[in-house]
């Protein structure tokens, strides 16, 4: 390419360049392109006979470098957006996932809009779950947590660059952090993939703590479900997301821990993806 290419041509090459490690290459180079030049998507196909100077064009091959490298797009553009919001995003967090976006709903389906609920997020990372319910959500009470202080560092400035002033932050691992305390809701997206499992490798440039938990993949889950009753309220509700095949192993943890009317969502690709457990104190009892 001679002389100062345009951002059409950049595209063009840089989608071609990322078509063997990613699997939306012309998203993942407008993304890219749009951070290099600070604009957006729609902008770029406006003026996309536009020349981009040597200089921009050098930085738009680095991260292209970095994204072939393994490198998420959203760690290379310091951002991702979650229930339409904005969030800067480090590698000390997980990337934030679309499905995800399905336990936020299923939390908000259970959340009066004029009434105030104490819930609890555990494992905020980002603070994207916390976030997107106080978005919606003015009244809910709404505490985050987070074992990793670099993460909660990540979801504070989230909050203060949204504006979402009222939320509680506690670092510690899962319910240790809220010892004696009580939520109608607790919500957590936690590690669950098997230690040994493939797709390990592949998210390598993500910290291993928020992906796997050990062996089986179900440790977290395991120690959430078993810990939860102790902070739930008499028919509060635990809202988990996992993996799609483990449904039926977290259904089984949840009714072995005192949970009732279990529920299973599936995302949009028709997986099981979120379990919500109803805890009554009288049914734990009955089990224990």
């Amino acid at each position: 390419m001679t002389g100062m290419p345009t951002i059409a041509q950049l595209l063009r090459a840089g989608a071609a360049e990322l078509g063997a490690c990613s699997d939306s290459p012309r998203l993942d180079a407008e993304l890219l392109l749009g951070k290099i030049l600070s604009c957006g998507r729609a902008s770029l196909v406006v003026h996309g006979e536009a020349s981009v100077a040597a200089v921009d064009e050098r930085a738009f091959r680095a991260l292209l470098h970095g994204r072939r490298g393994g490198m998420p797009v959203a760690y290379l553009t310091g951002c991702r957006e979650f229930w339409s919001l904005r969030l800067a995003v480090t590698p000390a967090v997980l990337v934030p996932r679309p499905e995800t976006e399905l336990l936020v709903e299923a939390v908000l389906a259970r959340l009066p809009v004029d009434r105030p609920r104490r819930v609890l997020d555990l494992g905020t990372g980002s603070g994207a779950i916390a976030l997107a319910i106080a978005s919606e959500r003015p009244q809910a009470q709404v505490t985050a947590t987070d074992v990793c202080p670099q993460a909660l560092r990540v979801a504070r400035a989230n909050a203060a660059a949204l504006g979402l002033h009222g939320i509680v932050w506690r670092r510690g691992s899962w319910f240790d952090a809220v010892p004696g305390e009580q939520y109608q809701v607790v919500v957590a997206n936690p590690p669950y993939v098997a230690a040994a499992d493939p797709a390990i490798a592949r998210l390598a440039a993500e910290p291993l703590l928020a992906l796997t938990p050990g062996p089986s993949g179900l440790e977290a889950l395991e120690r959430i479900a078993a810990d939860a009753g102790g902070h739930l309220t008499d028919d509060g509700v635990l809202a988990l997301e996992h993996g799609g095949s483990q449904a039926g192993a977290v259904a089984a943890m949840l009714a072995a821990h005192g949970f009732r009317r279990i529920l299973s969502l599936r995302d949009q690709a028709g997986l099981p993806r979120v379990a919500l457990g109803f805890f009554s104190a009288s049914t734990q009892r009955m089990t224990t």
